[in-house]
Parts: C-alpha cells; structure tokens; sequence
C-alpha cells in the first residue's frame, strides 16, 4: 500500500527446529514492501539456520527475544506475532496503512480471532473461542490499565527505544508493562481490529489451565509493578462462585447444550488457575546458553 510506513516483523519462537521452520513459512506469507524485514529469533537453540532466523538463547523469556529482533531492525515500526498466530498476506498494509498511524500513537493493537474450532472443537480451543479469550477489545477497555497484546501488536520505534524495550526477565505480562510505560511517555493506544491474525488455541486443558497459571503470575507482578492495574480476587467467595458455574454448568450438560455447559464447567478452574498462579514468582524457569 503506497504510503505505509516500514515495518520490522518479529516473531520468538521457543520450539524444536521442526515448529521453528513452520512458523518461518507462515511468516513469508506476509507481504513484504521495501524497507519491511522479518526476523524469527530463536529462543531455544535449534540450530536453524536461515538469513531470516535470529539466534537468542540466553535468556528463556519471549521478551528477550522480542527485543533481540526489535534490536535486528531500523525501521519506523516494529510488528510484534506470536509465533502461534496465522497471518494473511496482507496484514502490514491493514495494519499500518489506509491511513498510516497518527504521529502520537506509540502501540497499534492489531486484531486477534481465537481460533475458530466450532461447536465440535476440543474443550479448551471451544472455550477459548467462546469467551474471545485472545481478543483485544477486552484489554483495551480497561482505562488507564488498558493495552495490547504482543500476540499481534505495532510499536513506533521511537516509542520503543524511549522507554527501553521490554523487561527481558519476566515470563509473562511484559506487553502490559511496556504499554503503560509507553503511555506515561506520552504516547497513546490505537486499535486496528480489521488487521486480524487467527491464534491457534491450547487444546488440552492441562495446556489451558497452564496457560492461565502462567498468566496469573504475570498479573501479580504487574500489580506490583504499578499497583492497582491487576488485583486478586477475594477467595474463599471466588471458590463459590467457581462451585455455582460449575452447577450451571452440569444443568447446561443435562439440557444438552454444550456450549454452555463449557463455559460453566471450564470458568471456574480457568479462574482459579489464573489466581493460584498470583503465587508463583514471575521468572524464567532456567536459562539457556547460546551454542558455540
């Protein structure tokens, strides 16, 4: 699209060589103008080896990575995938064009569509997709706590680089914490819904419930960090609460509709994952070293 800022693509990947060249092929799907670049940075150590493929192994966080590949590029923009997502061809032209961002918009928060697996999906992908678990509209709306999601997300270079990238050392909750930084610079938020990338949803529900643990630890080290952004729920009331979604939910079940019975028998553990995991520090598990 004539006229569309440049734009860095950057996508960490902590996955064997197999999933790693996987993602690199849906990755140059995505039309590329002059100036765009992509980069696909290895978190693991796979030993792939393509001019696309960036090597950065030493710390196991997805934000290390992230600011290795930002680090890789010099263009005005920097687009920020999970390595989970499903791009169209044209999804920097939807992203930054038509028309290109305003001058004070530091973060564009692109679309995210849970994957849709429909009625006769798996438990988890089909809870994810019915509460639009990866959409942005919901972190958005939160006030001066709002921001996006670095599963789809632009951030203005200069924006970036001001308030120093992103915290390497945390596992999750690191695109909240640079959005509000980003924010108090002086920068604002955008949201681009029509630029939409499908994510790929856990399809287990010991994968689900690990993921919300894990997000869970994240919320309570960003209340930390800026207090009053993610409080805790009050147990024992959230304990209850959980028993009487899951009541709604067998009933759900007996009536034979299924959809409802998923979200009340999944709400509650959901949540308490996403709690209980307010108890476990919000650090990288081990660290990697990068080959020799």
């Amino acid at each position: 699209m004539p006229g569309r800022p440049a734009a860095d693509l950057v996508v960490p990947v902590a996955a064997g060589p197999g999933d790693l060249r996987a993602v690199l092929a849906r990755m140059r799907a995505i039309t590329l103008a002059d100036g765009d670049t992509l980069t696909v940075v290895d978190n693991r150590g796979t030993g792939v080896t393509d001019p696309a493929v960036l090597l950065a192994a030493d710390v196991p966080t997805s934000y290390f990575a992230r600011n290795a590949g930002a680090a890789r590029g010099r263009a005005p923009w920097i687009v920020f995938l999970d390595a989970d997502v499903r791009p169209p061809a044209d999804l920097l032209d939807r992203l930054l064009g038509d028309p290109p961002p305003p001058l004070g918009v530091g973060v564009i928060a692109g679309g995210v569509v849970d994957d849709p697996v429909g009625p006769d999906g798996p438990l988890a992908a089909r809870f994810a997709e019915l509460q639009a678990v990866m959409a942005q509209g919901e972190t958005l709306s939160r006030g001066r706590w709002a921001f996006a999601k670095t599963a789809h997300a632009a951030v203005r270079r200069e924006a970036f680089d001001a308030v120093g990238g992103f915290r390497e050392g945390v596992r999750s909750g690191g695109d909240a914490d640079l959005c509000w930084r980003v924010v108090a610079a002086g920068w604002t938020l955008e949201h681009r819904p029509a630029a939409a990338v499908v994510h790929a949803s856990r399809t287990s529900l010991r994968a689900m419930l690990g993921q919300r643990f894990r997000h869970g630890s994240g919320a309570a080290w960003l209340d930390a960090e800026h207090p009053g952004s993610l409080p805790p729920r009050r147990w024992p009331g959230l304990l209850w609460w959980g028993v009487r979604r899951a009541a709604t939910g067998l009933g759900a079940l007996r009536r034979g509709d299924r959809d409802a019975a998923i979200l009340g028998l999944l709400d509650g553990p959901a949540t308490w994952a996403f709690e209980l995991g307010r108890r476990v520090p919000n650090r990288p598990l081990g660290r990697r070293r990068q080959p020799r």
